[in-house]
């Protein structure tokens, strides 16, 4: 395992994360519509200011930990595709054990519900995607 590349493909896929983030949650009128039907489940936006300097410190560490996990897993081939590949398994994971398990728990509706999981599944898609075009394996002399 290469520990630089590990660390550099998660800084670029901790960027790319907020990126795609803001675009989809920011400039998505209707997604952010549906948050704001929920006052009494989601935080105000002067309130994840106030909190939001800690979730992207365990965003960091939670992609790192994926960054780990690509290059464990990584067998060659092409950056592009393996970590495609990787980036929508991590995107189903994160639809069930987080939006899905959201809907159940909270009292959320159904449309909130599908529009994360698209949005999410974008998210995590790309964050798998530049995790493989950054890391590269260190090369052994023959």
């Amino acid at each position: 395992m290469s520990y630089g590349r590990i660390v550099l493909s998660a800084v670029g896929a901790f960027l790319a994360y907020f990126v795609i983030g803001g675009l989809s949650f920011g400039l998505v009128p209707s997604l952010r519509s549906e948050f704001l039907k929920y006052p009494a489940v989601y935080r105000s936006q002067e309130g994840i200011r106030s909190v939001m300097p800690a979730g992207m410190a365990a965003m960091l560490v939670a992609i790192l930990a994926l960054s780990v996990i690509y290059a464990k897993l990584y067998r060659g081939g092409s950056g592009l595709a393996e970590g495609a590949a990787f980036g929508a398994l991590i995107g189903v994971f994160a639809i069930g054990s987080f939006v899905v398990h959201n809907y159940v728990n909270l009292n959320i509706g159904l449309k909130l519900t599908f529009q994360q999981s698209v949005a999410y599944f974008i998210e995590w898609l790309v964050v798998g995607i530049v995790i493989g075009l950054i890391y590269k394996p260190p090369t052994t002399a023959p």
